[in-house]
C-alpha cells in the first residue's frame, strides 16, 4: 500500500509487513475524588495527625496477554463501577471515620485493590496488576496485586 504524505509525494510504506512482537498489554485508568483524613496513629505534633485533606487520583493498572475485541485489555467502560464507588463511599469523606483501617496512601492503595479483585475482577478480562494513590502533585504510593 502506497501513502501519500503531507506534501504529495509517494511512499512505499507497506505497514504489513511491521512485526508484532510477542508481549504483554498493559493499560492505565486514572480516577479522582476528594476526601480528608487524619492519621490517629502519629503524635499530635506531626501535620498529617490533623484534619486535613487531599484531591486523591487513584489508577488502576490492569494486564492481559491478549486483547479482546476490538482490541482492548478491557473496555474502559467496564471500569465505571469502580468510580461509582469511589464518588458513592469514600468522595467528600473523612477517611479515618469510615475505613477499618489508618487511611495512609498505601493501606488506601490496597484496600482498593482489594475491593477492585472482589468486585470487578471477575467481570474483566484483564488482570488487576497495581492501584496507584496519589494525594498531591509529589507524593503517591503504589500497591502491586502478587499472583499469575
Amino acid at each position: 500500500m502506497k501513502l501519500s504524505s503531507a506534501n504529495g509525494d509517494q511512499r512505499g510504506n507497506d505497514f504489513g509487513s511491521v512485526p508484532m512482537p510477542p508481549g504483554v498489554f498493559t493499560i492505565g485508568k486514572r480516577f479522582a475524588f476528594e476526601a480528608g483524613h487524619r492519621l490517629l496513629g502519629l503524635p499530635p505534633e506531626h501535620k498529617c495527625s490533623r484534619q486535613h485533606g487531599h484531591s486523591y487520583e487513584v489508577e488502576v493498572i490492569l494486564t492481559a496477554p491478549g486483547l479482546e475485541e476490538p482490541g482492548f485489555v478491557t473496555d474502559f467502560g467496564a471500569l465505571g463501577p469502580f468510580k461509582t464507588f469511589l464518588d458513592t463511599e469514600l468522595d467528600h469523606r473523612n477517611l479515618h471515620e469510615i475505613l477499618p483501617f489508618e487511611p495512609t496512601s498505601e493501606r488506601l492503595a490496597q484496600f482498593l485493590a482489594g475491593w477492585f479483585i472482589q468486585n470487578l475482577q471477575p467481570k474483566v478480562p484483564s488482570r488487576l496488576v497495581a492501584i496507584a494513590v496519589r494525594e498531591t502533585e509529589s507524593s503517591w504510593a503504589r500497591f502491586d496485586v502478587e499472583g499469575k
